[in-house]
């Protein structure tokens, strides 16, 4: 049998990759009416585990009262379901990235 077909396939790694933490906003219930969250409150709520990727809002969910939240990314479904809310969504610039946002 021929050396090619004997030896086990490997996948590609892509040494480029993004990291991203996910937070949808069903997540963001817990929290009280105008409550500022950036990374530290997320962090203390066990949200974000570490800060090695960029944080992302996503919009599965929705949420009943106004909060103030600082990610990295944001899709466009989570900015109105919060800004309908009357909240508000500041975006930053995380150091560890290897993009800029």
């Amino acid at each position: 049998m021929p050396l090619q077909r004997r030896l086990p396939k490997r996948g590609f790694t892509n040494i480029f990759r993004q990291e991203c933490i996910i937070i949808n906003i069903k997540d963001l219930n817990r929290f009280e009416p105008n409550s500022n969250l950036d990374i530290e409150a997320l962090r203390k709520a066990g949200l974000v585990k570490n800060a090695r990727g960029d944080i992302k809002l996503l919009g599965e969910g929705d949420i009943s009262h106004p909060v103030v939240i600082e990610v990295d990314r944001v899709s466009k479904a989570a900015r109105t379901k919060i800004e309908a809310a009357g909240g508000e969504v500041k975006m930053i610039g995380n150091k560890m990235s290897l993009r800029p946002v």
